[in-house]
C-alpha cells in the first residue's frame, strides 16, 4: 500500500487560503497601527506648538475637550512621556507584524533573503518615517487646534492606562532626579565664553541692534558703576543756599527731573530735589524749597550695575550718588544709565544732541578730554578690555592718558596704546582739554 501524502490536492488550496487570509489581517492591522502612529506623532507637535492665543481661545470655549487639552498641556512632562511611550509601542508592533507578514508572503529561500532584508530595513523604515512621523507633523504644525481636539480624549485615556501610566511615572521621576543632580553640579560659564558663543551663533538675519543688546546683557554683570556714571564735573547740582528764583533758573536751563543738592561743595550731597515736588509752589516766590529735598541714595563706585538695578527696583529710585573710598562724591548714576548699557542710548526731548566728538576722517577723531571711556569705546567700536585692564581709577580719556604717561602731557605730545595714537591738542597745567585719536594700521 502506498504511504499517505499529507499534502493532498484538497489540502493545498485550504492552506493557501488560510495563509492569504492571515496576510490580509496582518496588512489591515499594520495600516491601522500606522494611522495610530501618525495621530500620536501629530499630537506631539500640536500640543506643544499651541500659541498663547490658541490657549486663550480654549479657555473661552469652556468645553470638556478644551478642559482636557488645557489639563494635558499643564503637565508637559507627563504628556510628552505618554506620547513617546505610546508611539514607540505602536512602532514596535508595526515592525513585528511587518516581519511576520513578510515571512508569510516570502517562504524561506536563500535567493530571497537579500530582498526580504532590504524590504524590512529600508521599506518599513521609509513608510514609518513618511507616514508615521514627517507627514503627520507637517499637518499638525498647520492645524494644531484641530489635532489637539481629536487627540485630547485618547491621550487622556492613555495617560492613566496601565502599563503606560506606570512607565510614564518612572520616566518622569527619573528625569526629575537627573535635573536635580545637574542643577547641583551647575555649569560655570565666564562672560568670555558667552561672548564667544554669541559670536559663533550670530546669524545674518540678526540685526546689529539685536546683537548689541545681547552683548550688553552678557557684559552687564561685569560692569562697574564708575564705568557708566556721570562725573562730578558734568553734574548739574544746586547749593542749599540758593533762593527759589535761582533754583528755578537752574531747573529751566538744565531740563532735568531730579537735581542733587549739596551743602558747601559737591562732596557733601545732602539730598535730591524732585522737580515734580516743586510744581504746586511755582507761584510762591519766597517758598522754602529745601523742605522738599528727599534723602539721597549713595552707592560705591565699584558696585556692579546688575546689583544696582536690583536696588533701584527694590527702593523705587532712579538716581544714586556715587562715592569713592574716602566718602567723597564722584558723580551721579541713574536708572537710564544702567538701562543704556543693554538697549543703547535713550534720548528724550531734553537730551543734548550735540556731538561730543568730531570725526576728521576714517582714521582720525577729535575728543574732549572729559569724554568718558565708555563713550569712547562706543564711538571707536572697541570692546575696551585692554583699556579696562590698564587703567587705574580714571574714567575719562584725559585721565587715562595722564595715568599712562605719568604726567599731564603738553600740546602735540602723545602716547600710543592698543593700535591708537592719542595726541594732545589742547592742555593746561591742570588738565588735558582736547585729544586727537589716530588709528594706526601698521
Amino acid at each position: 500500500m502506498d504511504p499517505i501524502d499529507p499534502l493532498t490536492s484538497d489540502s493545498i488550496p485550504v492552506m493557501l487560503q488560510a495563509g492569504l487570509s492571515d496576510s490580509v489581517i496582518y496588512l489591515v492591522v499594520i495600516l491601522l497601527l500606522i494611522f495610530c502612529s501618525a495621530l500620536i506623532s501629530a499630537s506631539e507637535v500640536a500640543f506643544f506648538a499651541l500659541s498663547p492665543t490658541d490657549k486663550d481661545s480654549l479657555k473661552e470655549e469652556n468645553t470638556k475637550t478644551s478642559e482636557q487639552i488645557l489639563k494635558l498641556i499643564s503637565q508637559p512632562k507627563d504628556l510628552l512621556a505618554t506620547i513617546l511611550i505610546t508611539n514607540n509601542l505602536v512602532n514596535v508592533c508595526i515592525i513585528i507584524l511587518s516581519s511576520r507578514l513578510l515571512k508569510a508572503l516570502f517562504p524561506p529561500d536563500p535567493a530571497l533573503e537579500t530582498l526580504v532584508f532590504f524590504i524590512e530595513v529600508v521599506g518599513i523604515t521609509f513608510f514609518l518615517l513618511l507616514l508615521g512621523e514627517v507627514a503627520p507633523k507637517i499637518y499638525a504644525a498647520r492645524n494644531g487646534l484641530t489635532t489637539t481636539r481629536i487627540m485630547a480624549q485618547p491621550l487622556a485615556i492613555m495617560n492613566s492606562l496601565p502599563p503606560i501610566s506606570w512607565i510614564r511615572m518612572f520616566l518622569v521621576s527619573g528625569t526629575n532626579l537627573l535635573n536635580r543632580k545637574s542643577r547641583k553640579r551647575g555649569i560655570n560659564l565666564s562672560s568670555d565664553d558667552l561672548e564667544q558663543a554669541l559670536a559663533l551663533t550670530k546669524e545674518e538675519s540678526t540685526s546689529e541692534d539685536e546683537h548689541r543688546i545681547l552683548e550688553g546683557i552678557i557684559k552687564f554683570g561685569s560692569t562697574d558703576v564708575r564705568q557708566i556714571m556721570r562725573s562730578r564735573q558734568e553734574v548739574v547740582s544746586i547749593s542749599c543756599e540758593c533762593t527759589m528764583e535761582e533754583v528755578m533758573e537752574v531747573i529751566l536751563e538744565a531740563g532735568y527731573s531730579r537735581i542733587p543738592v549739596f551743602d558747601g561743595d559737591f562732596d557733601n550731597v545732602t539730598g535730591i530735589l524732585y522737580i515734580k515736588d516743586l510744581l504746586p509752589f511755582l507761584n510762591e516766590e519766597h517758598f522754602d524749597w529745601k523742605q522738599l529735598i528727599r534723602k539721597p541714595f549713595f552707592v560705591p563706585e565699584n558696585k556692579k550695575i546688575d546689583d544696582l538695578l536690583k536696588e533701584f527696583q527694590g527702593m523705587k529710585m532712579h538716581m544714586a550718588v556715587v562715592v569713592d573710598e574716602y566718602g567723597g562724591s564722584n558723580g551721579l548714576v541713574t536708572l537710564e544709565d544702567v538701562l543704556e548699557e543693554i538697549v543703547g542710548d535713550i534720548t528724550d526731548e531734553f537730551d543734548d544732541d550735540e556731538i561730543v566728538y568730531t570725526k576728521i576722517d576714517d582714521d582720525s577723531y577729535l575728543f574732549e578730554g572729559r569724554t568718558a571711556l565708555v563713550d569712547f569705546y562706543k564711538v571707536m567700536n572697541v570692546d575696551g578690555k585692554e583699556f579696562e585692564t590698564s587703567k587705574g581709577e580714571s574714567d575719562t580719556i584725559s585721565g587715562f592718558i595722564v595715568e599712562q604717561a605719568g604726567r599731564i602731557l603738553k600740546n602735540n605730545e602723545y602716547i600710543q596704546f592698543c593700535g591708537m595714537r592719542f595726541i594732545v591738542e589742547s592742555s593746561d597745567k591742570r588738565r588735558i582739554k582736547m585729544i586727537k585719536v589716530v588709528i594706526e594700521h601698521d
